[in-house]
């Protein structure tokens, strides 16, 4: 089994996600009791928010590479970035290390096309939904990428951030994405993918009508692939 790397703590919650769905999956895979050998670097989110909210995006990749340098300093054979809108700076991470990095849409993208679909739907925070960062990623390998209307951004964001990174899943909130989700059907999406781990907390496949594809669980799955080979 290689060992998994993760630059996690934005949020802790998506950390936390991605350290069960990684053990549990060994745990199917394997059996008996066997786990997943990963090692994680927390950095914290509020610092990294702030530079966010200030553009300062070589502060974020410093940090984020100073990270990363370190998980595979420890061991690490690969590296996942367990966060979607802090793909922004990927490509200075990526460089900064000798050992591959999955990138989040690539391995969505994939998912997406396997499904039979060429329109998909986007949910995450204001950043991602609003920079093309991630979306052009995931337009590179084919697909056409729906998202809400800018006047529906900062409801889930605030979503995201006032309740969701902080474990708060409020019913009324999940009826508000799940009627994003149906229109963003209406749009011409055959799925949506729900770009932030947060989000997965809140909408669960039997909330919607169309596919939805879990970041989290797929970036997940595709680093079980590698690292049991």
């Amino acid at each position: 089994m290689q060992t998994i790397g993760l630059i996690g703590g934005m949020s802790w919650e998506s950390s936390a996600a991605y350290y069960e769905l990684l053990n549990t999956g060994v745990e199917k895979r394997v059996g008996d009791l066997s786990s997943a050998k990963t090692i994680m670097s927390s950095v914290d989110f509020a610092e990294v928010t702030r530079l966010q909210e200030a553009e300062d995006w070589d502060g974020v990749a410093r940090i984020l590479v100073e990270a990363a340098q370190g998980v595979e300093r420890a061991g690490a054979d690969f590296l996942l970035l367990c966060t979607t809108t802090f793909h922004r700076v990927f490509d200075q991470v990526e460089a900064a290390v000798g050992i591959p990095v999955l990138h989040l849409a690539d391995v969505v993208a994939e998912a997406c096309k396997a499904a039979g679909l060429s329109q998909v739907g986007f949910l995450g925070t204001t950043f991602a939904m609003e920079r093309s960062f991630f979306t052009d990623r995931l337009a590179s390998h084919g697909l056409t990428v729906h998202v809400p209307p800018a006047d529906h951004h900062d409801t889930v964001n605030t979503i995201i951030y006032d309740e969701l990174v902080h474990g708060r899943v409020v019913t009324k909130s999940r009826r508000t994405v799940v009627s994003l989700i149906d229109d963003l059907w209406d749009a011409g999406a055959g799925g949506v993918i729900l770009g932030c781990t947060e989000l997965e907390l809140l909408v669960r496949q039997a909330d919607a009508d169309i596919p939805v594809f879990p970041c989290t669980s797929l970036h997940v799955e595709a680093a079980l692939d590698r690292a049991l080979g």
